[in-house]
């Protein structure tokens, strides 16, 4: 979980920081030596220093650091292939993890009861949302958070965010909440059942058991009390759901299944749209959006508020769709009908469907191998001109189109001599 500037809300969970720190690192970006660390360290614990971190917590935590070379090799970590939809559900709602996540719920009723009283939040989403961040608790992670944070604040990739996260670490540890050795969790530091990054657990985390201090790794009460918490502060709306699975009627404009266009409900069935299952439609107040997480062949959702909230714990489509998943799954709801085009485009080769597309002259931003806003809307700009159903997925049946495309222009001499633009990654580029 981790801040966002764009919103200036902390966020909960770690696809969204992953993503953005898969970028391949700079030469100039690459870290210094270790006497350089040391150095780096004395200058840090100085300043944390001034801003009240006790002596005791600084060397409890901070005493005789190294860096952290695992650490500095999985923030350089690009994937080599994208995922599909399918594939990531698939890894995450599965068999196992449902049956798991019922026998959660029905251990845990009396807390998750509680919560789901105080809080509003179901206990299906609280506990879909503890299987995917941690197998319901068994993967909490092992890297002591004050030493991965303090190797990221130094190698200087995202080093203000991580200096940040750091000092926010060492408050926990001198407010008594967590002892420095025993703050462990995953590598990018985020922490306890649900995986709150330090500013995350100042901003909402909570005493769920009553014992005076908070831990959110050995507590299941301070966890659950603390995710709900923060969604119902993010603006959880009682009652209705984050997404659900609809079929599209045949004649369905594909331009239309965009997050950002927003239609009351009552419009969407007016043209013809219905629910998966054949269930009655919820009652939602708020506008409603189709989307495609697997382009037109592949299953289509239709997203409500709530949908906007999980997007919050963690910028991922893909991810706030399986929660929404598992947590339907888990009240004993149908598993997805519809599965979409086969196959994933590695990283090589969306940077090249980006290249390729500015050359075009469809503007997909610059080649950073994420297909995000100005990419997905380079992609819909392509189809429409070539008659193609207008998803703005990048499916392997498109990038051959593109490369045909490319392949005719440049035989043609006709190419874009301004292909996008250098050195804005399309992950910042805003819908």
């Amino acid at each position: 979980m981790h801040p966002s500037a764009r919103r200036g809300r902390a966020r909960v969970g770690l696809a969204c920081l992953l993503a953005l720190l898969a970028l391949p690192g700079r030469a100039e970006d690459m870290a210094p030596s270790a006497q350089g660390f040391a150095d780096w360290l004395a200058a840090f614990r100085t300043e944390a220093a001034a801003q009240g971190i006790s002596a005791a917590t600084l060397d409890a935590a901070l005493g005789g650091a190294q860096p952290v070379t695992r650490v500095v090799e999985l923030d350089r970590r690009q994937p080599e292939f994208l995922q599909t939809f399918s594939d990531y559900l698939g890894r995450r709602v599965t068999p196992r993890q449902i049956v798991r996540g019922q026998a959660m719920l029905a251990e845990h009723a009396a807390l998750l009861d509680a919560v789901e009283a105080r809080y509003g939040i179901p206990r299906s989403v609280l506990v879909a949302f503890w299987g995917l961040e941690t197998n319901y608790g068994a993967t909490q992670g092992s890297f002591n958070i004050p030493a991965s944070l303090a190797t990221l604040a130094w190698e200087g990739r995202r080093s203000a965010f991580f200096k940040s996260q750091l000092l926010d670490a060492l408050r926990i540890i001198d407010a008594g909440h967590v002892a420095a050795v025993d703050m462990n969790g995953s590598w990018a530091g985020a922490m306890g059942h649900l995986q709150f990054m330090p500013s995350t657990f100042r901003a909402y985390a909570l005493d769920g058991d009553g014992d005076g201090r908070i831990d959110l790794r050995g507590s299941l009460p301070d966890a659950l009390n603390s995710a709900a918490n923060y969604l119902r502060r993010a603006g959880w709306r009682v009652g209705e759901p984050a997404a659900i699975e609809v079929r599209l009627p045949p004649d369905f404009d594909w331009r239309q299944a965009r997050i950002a266009h927003r239609l009351p409900l009552t419009d969407w069935i007016a043209a013809g749209v219905q629910t998966a299952d054949g269930q009655a439609w919820p009652a939602v107040a708020g506008p409603a959006a189709i989307t495609l997480p697997q382009g037109w062949q592949g299953p289509a959702y239709m997203v409500f508020d709530n949908f906007d909230v999980v997007m919050q714990w963690n910028q991922s489509v893909n991810y706030a769709l399986s929660v929404a998943q598992l947590a339907r799954q888990l009240a004993g709801g149908p598993a997805v009908a519809a599965t979409g085009e086969t196959g994933a485009l590695s990283t090589a080769q969306v940077k090249t469907l980006q290249q390729y597309l500015g050359e075009l002259g469809y503007d997909a931003g610059a080649a950073d191998g994420l297909p995000g806003p100005r990419t997905q809307s380079a992609i819909r700009r392509f189809q429409a001109t070539h008659q193609m159903p207008v998803d703005g997925y990048p499916a392997p049946s498109v990038f051959a189109r593109v490369e045909s495309a490319h392949a005719e222009a440049a035989s043609a001499g006709k190419l874009s001599l301004a292909p996008g633009l250098p050195g804005l990654p399309d992950s910042a580029a805003m819908p």
